[in-house]
């Protein structure tokens, strides 16, 4: 048996119905801002207990909208320093300057007190990442702070498509989040992302950006510094599809990530990051913290030798550490730092069954004292 880092799930039914809007689009010549890119922000927007959705191009994208639309240009935003690239380069691009934040080492996520720490007279808004589709208990105290402080609250949903807290679904905490459509995600497009909103402005504002600017998407008046962020119908259709399958995805992966919990616990080396109570992650990564000292590359290479690769982290170089950010001022982060260094993601996908899931944990278990030896 080989167990892959990541799978994509379209079975034959799927398939064909994908084909079926596609066909749609070329015959009818609707291939941008059309009937299937409707379907998907409505549906979206439904599952996400929002009154709005709006398609575009790239979960970066949307993003830099909700940035653009916050007019943060030359002020701060909070984000963490555990996230991808995109995060903090979507505030840059928007005009802002990032202000990286440590995390909680029970979640990797930011807590109130580590967003309040970073608060400056010049900040206009936090980002908080829901990192791996985990919604974390502090997205409410730092919902309050902001709102106490008048500071915008962004939620960067990438990783966390139907996940929520408390019943309540990522996105809807802020006054805008932003989702991820890319291929490797819980549902995808192949690429695109989703803005999702209860704010009426931010909807028009988020349409006529997606679109050059324009004031309507068949006038020639051009009202912002817009860009090519559509979601093509095509995009749409794969989407609309895919979300159907999304609460069976979870489902899959809220199974196998029980399998993994049960098997790990009491492992003592490696210790699951879990999800407190009243968090339903849609476990886009399953995250695992190492004890201090082991090796992750040699427990990588070890497991890929026997038939298991290992999902990327979240992540592996914070951004306070990347090249390209080093021209940011960044305070110690020391939780950051050593949450990003011991922990890996074990390979879960929508369609894992509990053999393979078995597998998995055999060949973890089993590498323990290749771990400790090499470290």
């Amino acid at each position: 048996m080989s167990i892959p880092a990541a799978r994509l799930v379209f079975g034959d039914e799927d398939r064909a119905a994908v084909l079926a809007m596609v066909d749609e689009s070329l015959r009818t010549g609707s291939l941008t801002l059309g009937r299937r890119t409707e379907e998907l922000e409505q549906a979206f927007a439904a599952r996400h207990g929002v009154p709005f959705a709006v398609a575009v191009s790239s979960g970066t994208a949307a993003l830099e909208i909700i940035l653009h639309i916050l007019g943060i240009d030359g002020r701060e935003v909070v984000v963490p320093s555990n996230t991808f690239f995109a995060t903090a380069a979507a505030v840059l691009r928007a005009g802002g300057i990032p202000r990286f934040a440590d995390v909680s080492p029970q979640t990797m996520a930011l807590t109130a007190a580590t967003v309040e720490a970073a608060l400056t007279e010049r900040t206009a808004a936090v980002v908080d990442v829901h990192i791996g589709g985990l919604v974390a208990p502090d997205v409410e105290g730092i919902a309050a702070l902001c709102r106490a402080r008048g500071i915008e609250l962004v939620e960067d949903a990438a990783h966390a498509h139907g996940a929520s807290w408390r019943d309540r679904a990522a996105g809807s905490f802020g006054i805008a989040g932003a989702f991820s459509f890319y291929p490797t995600k819980v549902m995808t497009a192949g690429e695109g992302g989703m803005i999702v909103t209860s704010d009426e402005r931010v909807r028009d504002e988020a349409r006529i950006y997606r679109d050059q600017g324009k004031a309507g998407f068949l006038g020639g008046d051009h009202v912002r510094m817009g860009y090519a962020w559509r979601l093509s119908e095509i995009h749409a259709a794969v989407a609309v599809v895919q979300l159907r399958r999304l609460d069976e995805f979870i489902s899959t992966r809220r199974r196998v990530a029980a399998i993994y919990d049960e098997a790990l616990a009491g492992a003592g080396w490696i210790a699951p990051l879990g999800a407190p109570d009243g968090s339903m992650s849609n476990y886009y990564k399953y995250i695992a913290l190492l004890a201090p000292g082991l090796e992750r590359d040699a427990l990588k290479s070890r497991l890929r030798e026997a038939g298991v690769s290992l999902s990327g982290e979240v992540y592996a170089r914070p951004l306070h550490r990347q090249p390209v950010f080093d021209r940011l001022a960044a305070p110690a982060l020391p939780v950051t730092d050593d949450v990003c260094a011991r922990h890996v993601c074990l390979p879960i996908h929508s369609d894992m069954t509990d053999a393979e899931a078995a597998f998995v944990v055999d060949r973890v278990l089993e590498s323990a004292p290749v771990a400790a030896r090499e470290a």
